[in-house]
């Protein structure tokens, strides 16, 4: 195994953290409608806890309200249960057919602790990277140190993986950042 192994197995670790990163910022609240809000919601369906997304369809019919249509009738009222449940500051209706959920618009307030999460998800997913800078970081000594690679190999495999940990940790700041902008904008 060399140092480009090691950097090989490290740049799809820290892609996985910036999936990750996105696939949870969408799922934070902006002044809007959108699908991935209802992502985190996990609805109790026969006792077990499922999530929306698998049984019922969610739709944006206006920008300000989200529909979601249950393919078993009788779990309406489990969702708007789950939904209420979630803590994202909706107050879903059920009409017997669907579940209607207006959107409202944010407070400056829960503006200011919607962007509060955003910057507290990505501290956390800049620790992923951090973590795993370090593990490849370690395993390149310990190459180093059983040698099966030189000094010279080791310190351009540190380098390397420290450019990828740099190039993340910015990719996050930028999601973020764009992130931010959307949940302060009214």
């Amino acid at each position: 195994m060399s140092e480009k192994d090691v950097i090989k197995e490290t740049r799809p670790r820290m892609e996985a953290v910036i999936e990750d990163v996105r696939r949870r910022l969408a799922t934070v609240r902006t002044g809007r409608a959108a699908v991935s809000l209802l992502d985190s919601v996990m609805v109790e369906y026969y006792g077990t806890p499922t999530p929306l997304s698998q049984m019922a369809s969610v739709h944006v019919p206006e920008p300000q309200m989200l529909t979601v249509q249950p393919w078993d009738q009788t779990q309406l009222g489990a969702i708007e249960k789950a939904i209420r449940a979630a803590d994202l500051g909706l107050n879903p209706s059920n009409d017997g057919k669907l579940v209607r959920i207006p959107i409202p618009p944010l407070t400056e307030e829960r503006r200011k602790q919607l962007a509060k999460q955003v910057h507290e998800i990505a501290e956390e997913h800049r620790t992923a990277v951090r973590n795993i800078r370090r593990d490849s970081n370690e395993r390149l000594k310990k190459m180093l140190k059983d040698k099966t690679i030189s000094e010279d190999n080791e310190r351009d495999g540190l380098e390397e993986v420290q450019k990828l940990t740099n190039t993340y940790i910015g990719k996050i700041d930028e999601l973020s950042r764009t992130k931010e902008q959307e949940v302060m904008s009214i």
